[in-house]
């Protein structure tokens, strides 16, 4: 992987803050920054919690797609399911009309501050807005404990959910909870996302048996190609998903997915419809429920519309040379 002098990516960085059009997991603002290389447009855009060290997997995202570029595509054109977010019910339908032709659902559950009746009513708000023939995943961030994710999970899966996504935090939990899902007798599959892109071993998945399906995103991995590799290692189904990102981010995912062996599940890519605004102007969103690979170049008027107060800014350019100076490491 090329590592450009610091000095190269600071001179092609603008930083923007863009408003979501509703909360998502507590975001409102979505701040990112996109750099601009001999090889087109990248983005960084960690979110607040991370360090340098595990930033500096995100630049390298960023200069892959900047600097390097992505691998050749295998497929034209790659399916994109709809994200609904911890929205009441009768929002369902409005937030679902934003991914027009997507016939899969993710559906936020265990948010903050509600409860596991709200999450059962969101659920079978999408079942009945999208017909039975429809796939619906439910996503947890890490939220259950395992005795909570099993009772939820009993009570959701009337719903014919295609799995559940990181319903606990750990890594062993999530083993103790397939375990207990199939002693109880509940058909479920379990899907791991934080425990892929935060843990320094994302095989350790595998090595426990701790979920049936992988989850990756190509920022918090370092690239398109360290994806690939995981993928590869790992040896389970993947689904591509989005970091909540802005259409040159949305790029690298659309790159990963056109560039896998196999595709077996619709990918996590239509966020874009969740900002209230983005960076170029023909945003990466589907079409059908499709999206295809292609070059995204962001626009100067759009830059300037969503460019980040000047404090902001300064604070994101620290952050892009801490992880910088760990640039070399996120390589391994």
């Amino acid at each position: 992987m090329t590592v450009p002098p610091l000095a190269d990516l600071l001179e092609g960085l603008r930083v923007v803050a863009i408003p979501m059009r509703v909360p998502f997991r507590g975001v409102r603002v979505r701040e990112a920054v996109v750099v601009v290389g001999p090889a087109g447009w990248g983005e960084f855009a960690p979110f607040l919690e991370y360090g340098p060290a595990e930033s500096a997997r995100w630049l390298a995202a960023a200069v892959e797609a900047a600097w390097d570029g992505w691998p050749e595509p295998v497929r034209g054109s790659v399916p994109v399911n709809a994200t609904v977010p911890a929205v009441r019910p009768e929002e369902v339908p409005e937030v679902l009309a934003r991914f027009p032709g997507c016939a899969t659902a993710k559906v936020k559950v265990a948010e903050r501050g509600q409860s596991l009746r709200d999450d059962v009513a969101r659920v079978a708000a999408v079942r009945d807005a999208m017909g039975r023939g429809a796939r619906i995943r439910v996503d947890a961030n890490g939220a259950w404990t395992v005795d909570q994710a099993a009772d939820a999970l009993a009570r959701l899966r009337r719903y014919d959910l295609e799995y559940a996504e990181q319903p606990c935090a750990a890594v062993k939990e999530l083993r103790d909870l397939r375990l207990l899902l199939a002693h109880r007798g509940v058909d479920v599959p379990v899907a791991a996302d934080e425990s892929i892109r935060k843990a320094e071993d994302p095989l350790r998945v595998r090595a426990l048996g701790a979920a049936d399906i992988i989850v990756v995103k190509v920022a918090p991995l370092g690239g398109v190609r360290r994806a690939l590799a995981v993928v590869e290692a790992c040896g389970l189904p993947a689904v591509v998903s989005s970091a909540l990102d802005t259409s040159v981010g949305i790029a690298g995912g659309v790159a990963l997915a056109a560039a896998m062996p196999t595709l077996e599940h619709a990918c996590g890519l239509g966020t874009v419809a969740l900002l209230q605004g983005d960076v170029t102007a023909e945003p990466l969103v589907p079409d059908g429920g499709m999206l295809a690979p292609r070059p995204v170049v962001a626009d100067e008027d759009l830059l300037d519309r969503w460019a980040a107060p000047p404090e902001r800014a300064t604070w994101w350019w620290s952050r892009v040379a801490a992880a910088h100076a760990h640039l070399d490491g996120s390589r391994e």
